[in-house]
């Protein structure tokens, strides 16, 4: 799966209906002085996503009074930690790119403006899930940029080659893994620093790290959906079936699957981009087919974890809150910004965040890499958006709980813990940091 480098997110129910006192310790609203200027603002923004920079460009030579300055960040991950310095000096940019996940995180530590007002009116422009990833307690923060439809795409050539059909469950999954490592070949990946895979699972399964109860967050990383999760992810290390190769080498990873070490991957558009771009080999012998199920149940997407359903965030210390709004919505809704973006050959393959966004599954999609299979992956696509799962949460602690979650994950993928062993660490671990920021908490 491994969504990182870069990751991205996508929670169609995030924290939006949060209209609760004592879940967020220190919950920032907007600053009352939006900064007035008669002349150009220049505003600078952070993001990682390729086309970016040509979005900005074009940005720039489309406005006089607002310019943007850019500066590309290596990666997901990396933003967040330069943002948490930039908040502590005080510097942190007025537009910074970030994914769902991570919003109410930043609310939480005040980091985050409330642009409620300068957005509002834009509501209907957007799919509601996309809308709702934004927002905690009914405000706004940031304007969304992508969805992240999610699907897997396989070697057609090494399933064909092997008597193997696409699995349509993660039974079928496990088993076709087993067939592939008779002869050498890889069905998955996971990176030990990643553990997204755990995640998207328990998503999908129905878990719930998170909740809230009366005025209380509710914790559990031992229910019923990721422990389901936790079987699966089990049963694919314990037989080895999976590649342990780090996204720190992101051309390894990239060379592995051009290759035929590792035959699929479970991921949304935007990810496309990094194989068009890397790869040399396979180009047209890849295809689209649903998210696996869990046994006994209809298909069911999560919803793009690290995968990329992407925000521009809006920062509480930006003198220009209304203009760094103004901009940010211009990059999610201009149809040139659009499809720049949400082509695999110009930006990131993003599916964006707006409301008619089928219309875009052509172009984020790659021809070059599906070749014959294109046509038919269109309707994977599409498909996917209809499936996605809606009530995730993302607690206020995801930032540093995700953080501890990566180092224990990494002894998952190493044989040296079991995955129940790290969810009970997490229970008790979570429950322990929410209390220490004076969060109530109950698990």
């Amino acid at each position: 799966m491994n969504f990182t480098s870069p990751r991205r997110r996508f929670a169609r129910a995030a924290v939006a209906g949060l209209a609760l006192t004592g879940l967020l310790s220190a919950c920032g609203g907007s600053d009352s002085g939006d900064a007035k200027s008669s002349g150009p603002v220049t505003l600078p923004f952070w993001g990682w996503a390729n086309g970016q920079e040509a979005v900005v460009k074009a940005f720039n030579a489309s406005h006089k009074d607002i310019k943007l300055k850019y500066t590309k960040v290596t990666d997901q991950l990396t933003m967040q930690k330069q943002l948490t310095n930039a908040v502590k000096a005080d510097n942190a940019p007025c537009l910074v790119q970030n994914t769902a996940e991570y919003v109410t995180s930043w609310v939480s530590q005040g980091a985050l403006a409330d642009i409620t007002k300068y957005v509002e009116s834009s509501k209907d422009e957007f799919n509601a899930g996309s809308w709702a990833s934004a927002q905690v307690q009914g405000k706004m923060y940031g304007v969304p940029t992508s969805s992240a439809p999610n699907f897997t795409i396989y070697r057609t050539d090494l399933f064909e080659k092997y008597g193997l059909k696409a699995p349509t469950t993660w039974d079928e999954f496990i088993a076709a893994g087993k067939e592939l490592k008779k002869h050498g070949v890889k069905i998955t990946n996971y990176a030990g620093e990643d553990p997204s895979t755990l995640e998207v699972l328990a998503m999908q399964a129905g878990a719930h790290w998170y909740a809230i109860d009366g005025n209380s967050w509710k914790v559990d990383f031992q229910d019923a959906g990721t422990l389901r999760a936790a079987k699966v992810i089990q049963e694919i290390i314990d037989n080895d079936l999976n590649s342990k190769l780090s996204f720190a080498d992101y051309a390894a990873v990239q060379r592995n699957y051009d290759t035929g070490g590792t035959a699929t991957r479970q991921i949304s558009t935007w990810q496309m981009a990094g194989m068009v771009q890397n790869f040399t080999k396979s180009f047209g012998k890849w295809a689209l087919s649903p998210w696996p199920a869990f046994t006994g149940e209809a298909a069911k997407t999560p919803a793009g974890t690290n995968l990329t359903g992407s925000v521009t965030l809006v920062t509480k210390g930006c003198a220009h809150q209304e203009q760094a709004a103004e901009a940010a919505l211009w990059m999610s809704t201009n149809t040139d910004a659009v499809k720049t973006m949400a082509s695999p050959e110009t930006g990131n393959g993003v599916m964006p965040a707006l409301k008619d966004s089928d219309t875009y599954v052509g172009d984020a999609i790659s021809e070059k890499l599906l070749g014959t299979n294109y046509e038919p992956a269109k309707k994977t696509v599409t498909d996917s958006l209809g499936t996605i799962t809606t009530d995730w949460v993302y607690g206020p602690n995801w930032t540093a709980m995700f953080t501890e979650m990566q180092s224990g994950w990494a002894k998952v993928v190493n044989k040296e813990e079991k995955v129940t062993d790290l969810l009970a660490h997490m229970q008790e671990w979570t429950v322990k940091d929410l209390k220490s920021r004076g969060i109530s908490v109950k698990g």
